[in-house]
């Protein structure tokens, strides 16, 4: 039962052929077995996934049931759930109890879908490797001594090993791809606004969108029509009109082009992530697909945009984590000054220090202008360059990661070799738009490989109708870690 797709569960519980309870307990039973080594959960409550599964079926019973109801998901601990321990992985949300749902929990809900459990994640979601949590590193179930990617790593781990069929993660800078590339899931980044931000604990807010990880493009399909959707509480969500964004994934590939960006395939890709991408290419071609080579010019500039926008906000947003209304409080302070300084010094990681700094640096008074309004320029050339390579072809197709899932601690103390990592990620945030993960392969130590699809601006039908076609042609997102 764990290694069914949300498609699969859900024609399960259609058909009668299991419960949500049985569901639940299955699930509930892994995480109880396989989380103290991998530590993809933060809080696992089965009670309350219990009683949650009960009314599921309850529902299904009284013929209220929709799509996914009963279908069991996790949650990455970025997002508010009311009743449940919402701690951003950090210490200074050790004790936080959230008292509201964000809105996409609160369309989990509706949908009838339990909560398994809130899932491990770099502290503030600030990490590529699922490392700077406070509650200690997430652990790759294909390797343990490997890192999951991140922020989400907790969400790919969970859903890798079978913990859970689905997770919902966050995609900053490549927070949903990077993790599902390491991990041998799907992963999907939508346009930026297609999902509320309401309720998400913020890292950086022109940057920052969820998105769904599961096993397969079907999967992501299924839950982005229970995410998206707009949400008047943010002022970044887009009034549009509700889209089946599964309509499409039936449809063949012929007439499809494909864009290879010469910038993804040269110095800092690993020889085997080179192959598994080139057989993917191939493999499209079969499909009917046609290829042409594009430019994103400014694309290898990204990283250094990114470090300037992102921390910027990150200095701002997290500036309202003070010791005063919540969270963790120093216990010994002279004066209010005093709290302020120690309760920011002891709560916060390494990693946040580091971004906080770096942030407030590039918006005081004197480098405003030559980092964070530069950087901003730099952005704004970064997402013409999608503009333009769009006229020529419909999707973006290329490498996710540059390397497979490096050893724990292996970039620990190389920050810059770590942000490195998401060096084909992160374009896609600046410029706003879709982007995907998908399995496409493994290394010669048999690590999945990710393969990275781009859409243009709410072409998301599109991306996962190229994904599910490439996922029919092929097995590896069907490949699962032994043990598990």
């Amino acid at each position: 039962m764990s290694q069914q797709t949300i498609k699969q569960l859900a024609d399960l519980l259609v058909g009668g052929k299991t419960s949500s309870v049985e569901l639940c307990q299955d699930y509930l039973a892994r995480i109880a077995t396989h989380n103290p080594n991998l530590n993809a959960f933060i809080s696992v409550d089965a009670e309350r996934t219990l009683a949650e599964a009960r009314a599921a079926d309850a529902a299904r019973a009284a013929g209220q049931a929709g799509p996914l109801t009963g279908v069991p998901i996790a949650h990455k601990d970025i997002f508010c759930a009311e009743g449940w321990l919402t701690t951003c992985g950090s210490k200074m949300l050790y004790n936080f109890v959230s008292p509201y749902d964000a809105h996409v929990i609160s369309r989990f809900k509706a949908a009838g879908m339990p909560t398994l459990g809130k899932t491990n994640m770099d502290e503030f979601a600030m990490g590529s490797s699922n490392e700077t949590s406070y509650y200690g590193p997430v652990k790759n179930p294909w390797d343990s001594a490997r890192v999951p990617g991140g922020s989400s790593g907790g969400s790919a781990a969970c859903v890798a090993a079978g913990l859970a069929p689905a997770a919902t993660g966050t995609d900053t800078g490549g927070s949903i791809r990077q993790p599902a590339a390491l991990c041998g899931i799907t992963g999907l980044k939508p346009t930026y606004g297609v999902v509320s931000r309401y309720g998400m604990i913020a890292f950086a807010s022109s940057l920052d969108q969820a998105g769904p990880m599961a096993q397969s493009a079907e999967d992501c399909a299924l839950l982005l029509n229970v995410m998206a959707g707009f949400d008047g509480r943010d002022s970044t969500s887009l009034e549009r009109e509700k889209e089946d964004y599964g309509r499409d994934l039936a449809k063949p590939l012929n007439g499809l082009r494909i864009g290879l960006p010469k910038e993804f395939f040269g110095a800092g890709l690993s020889g085997d992530t080179a192959q598994a991408v080139q057989a993917a290419i191939d493999e499209f071609r079969k499909l009917g697909a046609t290829t042409v080579e594009v430019s994103l010019p400014n694309s290898g500039l990204s990283v250094a945009a990114y470090y300037v926008i992102a921390p910027a906000e990150a200095s701002s947003n997290l500036s309202r984590f003070d010791g005063v209304r919540y969270g963790y409080r120093t216990p010994d302070y002279a004066d209010l000054t005093d709290l302020y300084e120690k309760s920011r010094a002891e709560g916060f990681g390494a990693e946040v220090k580091r971004r906080i700094m770096i942030g407030t640096y590039v918006l005081s008074h004197g480098y405003y202008d030559a980092y964070y309004i530069q950087a901003q320029k730099l952005r704004r050339l970064i997402a013409n360059d999608f503009a333009e390579a769009y006229k020529a072809c419909d999707v973006i197709l290329g490498p996710t990661a540059p390397t497979t899932a490096f050893k724990l601690g292996e970039k620990a103390d190389d920050p810059v070799q770590m942000y490195l990592s998401d060096i084909y990620t992160i374009a896609v945030n600046l410029a706003g738009l879709p982007g995907m993960s998908l399995p496409c392969g493994f290394d010669g130590q048999g690590l999945p490989i990710g393969l990275q699809l781009i859409g243009d601006y709410f072409s998301e039908a599109r991306m996962l109708n190229v994904a599910h076609q490439y996922q029919l042609a092929t097995d590896w997102h069907q490949r699962t870690p032994g043990g598990f």
